[in-house]
């Protein structure tokens, strides 16, 4: 989709062909647009979106999957899933995945965010965040930490304290204090499972805070 190539230089001229932590300029025949995750309308440069692409190195559909397939293009530009920016030069920076977004009350909370918070609360300890199904807002969050002495009302009360929006602290009951993380055999966290994780407990706790009130 997109390269690094070495710095062109011509008596005078000189044309930048790569610039550190970005993947490059898209390659010849490819075109890149940053949209609202949202609303799919294109952002101006230098700012963060959804990453569409289109070109012939496109992958043409899922094989005899129509619906999985419209789920990935619109309008022939392929979702790519990939958060970035394109800057004033054209150079392509990935910044995040869709997948690390929730979509609450129609606005796009990012999880990274949340979790760098939480780690500011935490000497020395682990967290990560996903979202759940929510009836009312689409989604919420749910926050789980791996510290034996900080308990989550004090971690809801320390975010609450930080300059993070309302919208993006989870509720005090969708906070978990955990023993551990579900890792992955490279040593990165299993996004997958921590998502099956957050919503057994957060099933759980619904559950049990019904039978309370029954």
């Amino acid at each position: 989709m997109a390269v690094n190539a070495p710095t062109f230089e011509a008596g005078k001229d000189t044309q930048i062909g790569n610039k550190p932590g970005t993947v490059g300029h898209p390659l010849p025949g490819v075109a890149v647009r940053v949209v609202d995750p949202a609303t799919l309308a294109p952002l101006p440069s230098n700012t963060e979106g959804l990453l569409l692409v289109k070109g012939s190195n496109s992958m043409l559909g899922y094989l005899k999957q129509p619906e999985r397939t419209a789920e990935v293009f619109r309008d022939g530009w392929y979702i790519t899933g990939d958060i970035a920016l394109v800057d004033d030069e054209g150079f392509v920076k990935i910044t995040d995945r869709l997948s690390r977004f929730s979509k609450i009350a129609g606005e796009m909370v990012p999880h990274l965010k949340v979790e760098e918070a939480i780690l500011d609360v935490l000497p020395e300890g682990q967290c990560a965040v996903t979202g759940v199904p929510d009836e009312q807002r689409g989604e919420r969050l749910v926050a789980l930490y791996v510290h034996p002495d900080i308990t989550p009302a004090e971690v809801w009360r320390r975010l609450n304290e930080s300059s993070l929006p309302r919208l993006w602290i989870p509720k005090r009951d969708n906070i978990y204090q955990t023993g551990d993380l579900p890792q992955l055999g490279t040593g990165k966290l299993d996004l997958r499972a921590v998502k099956e994780r957050a919503q057994a407990v957060a099933g759980q706790a619904s559950a049990c805070r019904g039978r309370a009130t029954a």
